[in-house]
């Protein structure tokens, strides 16, 4: 159960209810819908940050992925393992990327790995990054690639903690497109709340 209440389609804001025309649009923006102006200018920020462009899908879905691994984010995991196998990943690569703290024993192309060890950087460290990583990424991806993949990676973050922290639900398609790949959902944990605490 979310933190917040999600809002439904009854209950949305006017300004919003396009979102709601073709069905429940989702717990991102059930949780969103409550201030719609910051839901008007993030919805197409994060279109553009995870969605369809010149980096190919399956590199953007291996940031997605590892970063949601790396930051534990439940909703993400699952709903992203599910694209994951639809960008072409294959079960053994949605494995590495979830749970294998060095995936290169999985990813050969030098060019994946190299973003692979950029994402660690990025969602688990502080600071600069490490120069060899650095070099190694920019060297295999480009700058235009290195620019757009390190949005995606900042976009999956504040996600993640997002959903995290209002302890966003797993859908129920997911949940059964999990199922036919042999996952088990991943559980959030019961977000902390104030009710009952003594003042």
């Amino acid at each position: 159960m979310a933190l917040v209440d999600l809002i439904d389609a009854p209950s949305s804001p006017l300004l919003l209810r396009d979102l709601y025309a073709n069905g429940d649009p989702g717990p991102i923006v059930g949780a969103l819908a409550h201030i719609p102006e910051l839901c008007e200018v993030a919805l197409p920020f994060i279109g553009s940050a995870l969605g369809p462009s010149a980096v190919s899908f399956r590199l953007k879905e291996i940031a997605i992925l590892r970063t949601s691994a790396n930051l534990e984010c439940s909703f993400c995991i699952n709903a992203h393992t599910v694209v994951a196998f639809d960008s072409g990943l294959s079960n053994r690569e949605v494995l590495a990327l979830r749970e294998c703290p060095d995936p290169s024993v999985v990813f050969e192309d030098p060019a994946e790995y190299a973003l692979i060890r950029w994402i660690d950087a990025l969602s688990t460290g502080v600071g600069a990054v490490d120069p060899d990583v650095a070099a190694a990424a920019k060297a295999h991806l480009g700058d235009h690639r290195l620019v757009e993949l390190t949005v995606t990676v900042g976009a999956t973050m504040l996600l993640n903690r997002m959903a995290t922290g209002l302890g966003l639900p797993t859908s129920h398609d997911t949940v059964d497109a999990l199922a036919d790949h042999g996952y088990e959902p991943q559980i959030p944990e019961t977000p902390v709340t104030l009710s009952g605490a003594s003042s």
